[in-house]
């Protein structure tokens, strides 16, 4: 049996709250997703962390259905049984990617960015109230890999959920990248191959079929914990390259230094396309974009859009844009990135991608001007980002991190919006929606059948 048609054979659908049926493990391709049903709820990671409030951080479900008496209400909170995780990025145990395995898209890994622990969520028995099933401590995952601050979560094909973490033990760089096992959530220790040339961690990306994966560096967690110190950039304490690695391997071929244009390169996103070999990642501090290419066995990289600083009043320097996530529709059309500091977001037309084209600009905050609706100011800016399969609605929340939202934002007041995009080009905000975080601040968005940030295809 050929491999494209065991993928279409071995794959089942989802019912009609989105959720997995036995033996469904995600998606057979790119264009199986953007068919999948319109999504009625979102999951977003909530925390008190950092904001004066003694309590612990949760997993929110909110209602995304325009037809219900509770559309953009928090509907559910699951707590989470400690208190100053920092929830961050998570992910699925099993998505797209994995579909050749019997495993049920069930649970979500759900990191505490400060404390390492690891939250194992079931969103599969009923997605509208997760249950924390296991809860990893966060000594343990440092004792079996020598690694803490957990970021992005991925799941592999083998059966394995690979996470990046972000400092050694101690909590400086340069890190690396955790391996749980699918089934059961145990530590298994580390990914990558001892000598991987990395001077820091942070997001990262693969591609099956290129045999290759690429990620991309913060600092260490030492460094950005307590805030952001312009001095830090100049003495070498925050990253600006980005490295190839050959996936089988697990071992670094090509790390290009992205230098004074590619400060800080944060979110990185392949194309969805199986056999894309380009994708994008955004330079938060010098708020370019980049895309990597693929040139014979040389990776390459251009940068291919840069928002320029702002002279505002208040600041010593002119403003950057700080472009912090990024996230490229299914269909590879196009791009959006948030500028958190500027308080713009941007819809690229990508069908060129070396050349893309602005087709969308919102205003949502910022520090360089005002935005609103309904009566509302809008605190903060834009921050992280999620796009439905169809790629009709961008959902955005405005936290970034805690002391970076207090030291930037003073009594940041978090929110979530929702924008309706055109499948021409071009978005407008959804006025009807709005999600109050109260004393919480929102952070990454997820939805229940994965979503444009999660799957990956063999």
């Amino acid at each position: 049996m050929a491999e494209h048609e065991q993928h279409e054979h071995q794959h089942h659908g989802h019912d009609q709250h989105g959720h997995a049926q036995t033996g469904q493990v995600g998606f057979a391709s790119p264009a199986e997703a953007q068919a999948a049903p319109k999504e009625e709820i979102v999951y977003v990671a909530a925390l008190h962390t950092g904001t004066g409030v003694d309590e612990p951080d949760y997993l929110g479900v909110v209602d995304v259905n325009p037809q219900s008496d509770t559309y953009s209400k928090i509907i559910h909170q699951t707590p989470m049984p400690g208190k100053g995780d920092e929830l961050h990025h998570y992910g699925w145990q099993v998505c797209s990617s994995a579909c050749h395995t019997n495993l049920e898209r069930k649970h979500m890994i759900i990191p505490g960015f400060r404390t390492s622990r690891l939250h194992i969520l079931d969103v599969g028995s009923d997605p509208r109230r997760p249950a924390i099933t296991k809860v990893i401590d966060g000594e343990e995952v440092k004792r079996k890999t020598g690694l803490s601050a957990p970021h992005t979560v991925h799941c592999m094909p083998g059966e394995i959920v690979v996470v990046s973490m972000l400092g050694n033990a101690d909590g400086d760089a340069p890190g690396g990248f955790a391996v749980l096992d699918a089934k059961n959530f145990d530590v298994l220790g580390r990914w990558e191959s001892e000598k991987n040339g990395m001077q820091f961690t942070y997001d990262f990306w693969y591609q099956p079929r290129k045999n290759a994966m690429v990620s991309s560096e913060w600092a260490a967690p030492n460094t950005f914990q307590g805030g952001f110190d312009l001095q830090d950039v100049s003495a070498g304490k925050y990253g600006h390259s980005i490295h190839f690695w050959n996936l089988e391997e697990k071992r670094v071929v090509q790390t290009i230094d992205l230098g004074q244009e590619g400060m800080i390169p944060l979110e990185v996103r392949w194309l969805h396309n199986p056999d894309a070999e380009t994708g994008y990642v955004g330079a938060a501090l010098s708020s370019a974009m980049f895309r990597w290419s693929r040139a014979g066995d040389q990776w390459q990289v251009e940068k291919v859009i840069q928002v320029e600083p702002k002279e505002t009043a208040g600041w010593p320097f002119p403003v950057p844009g700080l472009i912090t996530d990024l996230v490229v529709s299914m269909d590879d059309r196009f791009l959006y990135f948030s500028n958190w500091l500027h308080g713009d977001l941007r819809q690229y037309d990508i069908s060129d991608p070396a050349h893309p084209k602005l087709t969308g600009q919102v205003w949502l905050g910022g520090v360089i001007g005002q935005a609103g609706h309904g009566g509302r100011q809008f605190s903060g800016g834009p921050q992280m980002l999620q796009l439905s399969m169809d790629g009709r609605r961008l959902y955005v929340t405005n936290s970034l991190y805690s002391t970076w939202d207090n030291q930037f934002y003073p009594g940041l007041k978090s929110w979530m919006l929702k924008l309706d995009c055109d499948p021409n080009g071009g978005m407008t905000l959804d006025e009807k929606f709005y999600v109050d975080f109260g004393t919480a601040r929102g952070h990454e968005i997820h939805l229940p059948s994965g979503d444009c940030t999660t799957e990956i295809f063999q």
